[in-house]
């Protein structure tokens, strides 16, 4: 896998003290690096770490499990017929399996099939035997630890609903009686109480005794004093996934699972074990198909069947998924031998990683890194293969998460970030008050989005965590990303990519093969339009003077003329760009700029940060034939036409930025030339002419009352523009620090190509259009407002793709996170209201920019 094709730095030279371990010697298999070949091909060239969100299976698993539909017939199990009892028996042979996975029998749990663990939590909120408080009783409490998934904490909803006490309790509160005193209880009082803690936080990777399980049950331990009997729920979702569970010496009262955190397929499949001694405890008030011992349609007579399993597997569960779980095991087992095997390999990564992470540090001593943690990675014990952090400058200031994340993916390393569905352990590492949560949500964050900083103050962090399949190279591959993008790489080098050379050696090194040679395209692309005459981007002519009388006089002194230089459209979404001297004006923006994307086989639109390839597809627009050329090297021209053909085409929905858009296939000429382009099934779409998608909208960003923009299969808005100076003060930033500036200096017009903006415009000052809130262009006048600013263009990895040649490299991103205060702005976004087309509209090179600034 990824590993350093020159000799590893000191605090990565560990192959020596890092000794192979159990898993990389599986029978039959040899070396982990033949484990990867021959089970993990799909994931040469890429680093994944988000093993704690979902691991990976193995190609002979799902090699087997297809076999096995292939070959049987599987019934559904509530029917009688010969293949309903082959389902009936597998399923219940899969039960078996699981309980002995866990070193536990039928005797002691049974197996309740659910959607997942969060399912399996929800199914314990409904039927746990709460008491409300009543004479002489408190009630039930419900106690969690403050370190749970969401899917824990949201229990205490249906808690409520039954008037119990939910109390939270922080990992460092637990007590002993000794330390709380004797709590004043009979004996014999049997008031249920429910204590639920993970074996493993999902957050930081910190492993809770398992003994509290028996402690808290005997009354050693209590989370609250109160009297009364406590139960014990063990979220181990996150612990199975990567270590044993002895169930005969920790008999915890409910167990919730999900088998694709241990086995990577089925999703959507998860288990609740329950100790058979509290089964019987548990109610229901809803019963579905197969539930029902008898019931009666018109009177309220129902009596349920008579174990747990039967009473709680409401209507057919997943049978062929459960399947597949007999395929999950039997493909663990052989190729690691045992739970034990994975829990050292995964621990010894993830401890290597910490111990090279923590040294980290700038030249003036600042750490690079701050680790969430509660451990200090001496034991699996104690501690799981997840390590959470943030990245710091070295002025000690947190860089924000989806920046990571960004420059992470032009390493091809695959990460998590964000708080995890875990937003106590956020805010106990991050320091966030209840205060500073609201106020987040308050300023637009919601959990799961990238907002990563507001007003300096972390929203959340970095994760990465290890599976089976994980390599030391995964490892070293990880900590050469975080030197390269935070201590920065001599000469402005290629960013490293994990790849496997043509020996099968594991290596880091940059990307090949992903277009044609540097030079081959030269800017070719940039095709000047059959429209005008291309004008170079440092002639700036002062053709139409015309402004809005709103507009005239606001500028004065330092600002100057703005002029329209260069007009871009990209008329294939993600593709490359066309330009234009003078261009039609639709109510979606330029005429034909994103009206077409290219999508995988399963219809899922692609961009440059899946296929970097894309930007070598080169589109032309001719408006007399009516047509659109698409061009690329070794590949013949072919025509599309620009319309649909009268209508007939065959509408199809498929989906941009979230939003829902009706689109229509181009044909199979196309998709063919493309697909052999790619070398992967690829589809041509178009935006449906009669389809209108509408602008998201802030209140306070409304054009104006009663009117909606519109928008083409763009991001975001309808035009993007980008100032010239700005690129210019970016050029010399990126010159002075490549090299002390000895290196050639990236040429103006490849730098701005790389922020594929609709329009370039000259400017006296940087970065002034983002003080921008209207503006128009020449004698091209809106009704108001003109153009309208709806705000600054966030950046993504794409522009460290070279537009001319598909090689990526960091330096443009991360100059511009390290010079815009990481938030790596660059461009604006305008927009305008539906226009009057009776007559044409136009916009061309040479025409005059005049904005209207911010109050």
């Amino acid at each position: 896998m990824a590993g350093g094709a020159a000799e590893p730095e000191p605090e990565l030279r560990a192959s020596q003290r890092f000794p192979d371990s159990a898993p990389s010697r599986a029978p039959g298999l040899g070396s982990l690096r033949g484990l990867r070949e021959r089970e993990f091909g799909r994931l040469a060239g890429t680093v994944y770490l988000d093993h704690a969100g979902a691991t990976l299976f193995p190609q002979s698993q799902l090699t087997s499990f297809t076999e096995d539909l292939m070959e049987n017939v599987y019934g559904n199990p509530h029917s009688q017929n010969i293949t309903s009892k082959l389902t009936q028996d597998t399923v219940e042979q899969v039960r078996y399996r699981i309980l002995a996975h866990f070193h536990t029998t039928p005797e002691d749990y049974s197996v309740v099939f659910t959607s997942g663990s969060t399912a399996a939590l929800r199914l314990v909120a409904e039927a746990f035997p709460w008491e409300s408080p009543g004479p002489g009783s408190g009630g039930s409490h419900f106690c969690y630890l403050t370190d749970n998934h969401t899917s824990v904490v949201g229990m205490r909803k249906v808690a409520a609903a039954m008037n119990v006490i939910s109390i939270p309790i922080r990992p460092e509160d637990i007590w002993t009686v000794e330390e709380q005193g004797t709590v004043d209880c009979d004996p014999d009082c049997q008031l249920p109480h429910l204590f639920c803690y993970p074996a493993q936080s999902n957050f930081s990777g910190t492993r809770y005794p398992l003994s509290w399980i028996e402690e808290v049950r005997s009354g050693q331990r209590r989370p609250v004093s109160v009297p009364g009997k406590w139960f014990i729920l063990l979220d181990a979702a996150s612990y199975v996934s990567t270590s044993p569970l002895d169930l005969s010496a920790h008999q915890a009262d409910f167990v919730p699972i999900s088998f694709y955190k241990i086995f990577g397929l089925p999703t959507g499949l998860g288990a609740l074990l329950v100790n058979n001694r509290v089964a019987p405890l548990l109610r229901k008030s809803y019963f579905g198909g197969g539930t029902a011992a008898a019931y009666l349609a018109g009177e309220d007579f129902y009596i349920p069947r008579s174990s747990v399993v039967e009473r709680f597997e409401d209507g057919t569960i997943s049978y062929l998924d459960v399947v597949a779980l007999k395929h999950g095991f039997d493909a663990l087992e052989r190729l690691t031998g045992s739970m034990e095997n994975i829990q050292q390999h995964t621990f010894m990564l993830a401890q290597y990683t910490h111990t090279a992470l923590s040294s980290l540090s700038y030249p003036n001593g600042a750490p690079v890194v701050q680790i969430y943690s509660d451990s200090d990675f001496s034991s699996p014990d104690v501690q799981g293969p997840i390590i959470n952090f943030n990245v710091l400058d070295d002025s000690g200031n947190i860089i924000g998460y989806s920046q990571v994340e960004k420059m992470a993916s032009l390493y091809n390393i695959q990460l998590r970030t964000g708080c995890f569905c875990n937003t106590g352990a956020c805010q106990r590492h991050l320091g966030l008050s209840n205060e500073m949560v609201k106020k987040h949500l308050q300023a637009g964050h919601v959990c799961g989005d990238d907002v990563d900083l507001i007003d300096g103050q972390p929203t959340g962090s970095v994760r990465i965590s290890f599976g089976y399949m994980s390599t030391l190279e995964d490892a070293q591959a990880f900590l050469r990303f975080i030197k390269a993008t935070c201590l920065r790489l001599p000469g402005g080098q290629p960013v490293p990519q994990a790849c496997d050379n043509e020996a099968g050696d594991e290596s880091l090194s940059p990307q090949k093969g992903a277009g044609p040679d540097p030079g081959v395209c030269n800017g070719s692309h940039l095709a000047a339009s059959t429209v005008g005459l291309h004008l170079p981007l440092s002639v700036a002519t002062n053709t139409q003077s015309t402004a809005s009388e709103k507009a005239a006089g606001i500028l004065r002194g330092n600002f100057g003329p703005h002029v329209v230089t260069n007009l871009y459209l990209y008329p294939i979404k993600s593709c490359a760009a066309f330009e234009v001297t003078v261009w039609p004006v639709g109510n979606q923006g330029l005429l034909y700029d994103r009206s077409w994307m290219v999508v995988n086989h399963n219809g899922i639109c692609l961009s440059q940060k899946q296929e970097p390839r894309l930007c070598l597809i080169q589109p032309f627009i001719d408006l007399q034939q009516k047509v659109m050329v698409i061009k690329a090297k070794g590949m013949e021209p072919i025509e599309v036409p620009l319309e649909e053909d009268n209508g007939q085409a065959q509408i199809c929905q498929s989906r941009v930025c979230m939003d829902r858009v009706n689109t229509y296939d181009c044909g199979e000429k196309i998709s063919s030339w493309l697909s052999k382009f790619f070398g992967r099934p690829c589809h041509l779409i178009k935006q449906s002419s009669n389809f209108q998608r509408s602008a998201k909208k802030k209140p306070e960003k409304d054009l104006s009352p009663g009117t909606t923009a519109t928008l083409s299969l763009v991001n975001k808005a309808q035009y993007l523009l980008v100032n010239t100076a700005s690129a210019m003060e970016l050029q010399q930033q990126l010159h002075a620090s490549d090299n002390n500036g000895k290196e050639e200096v990236l040429p103006m017009k490849d730098l701005i190509s790389r922020f594929r903006a609709n329009i370039i415009t000259n400017g006296t000052k940087a970065f002034e259009e983002e003080e921008w809130q209207e503006l128009s262009i020449g004698s091209f006048h809106f009704s108001l407002p003109i153009y309208q600013v709806v705000g600054p263009c966030h950046r993504c990895q794409m522009i460290c793709i070279d537009q001319q040649t598909g090689q990526r490299n960091q330096d443009v991103f991360q100059q511009l996170s390290e010079s815009r205060k990481r938030k790596v702005n660059f461009g604006i976004y305008l927009m305008h209201e539906s226009l009057d087309l009776s007559s044409p509209c136009v916009l061309s090179v040479g025409s005059e920019v005049h904005p209207v600034l911010k109050e």
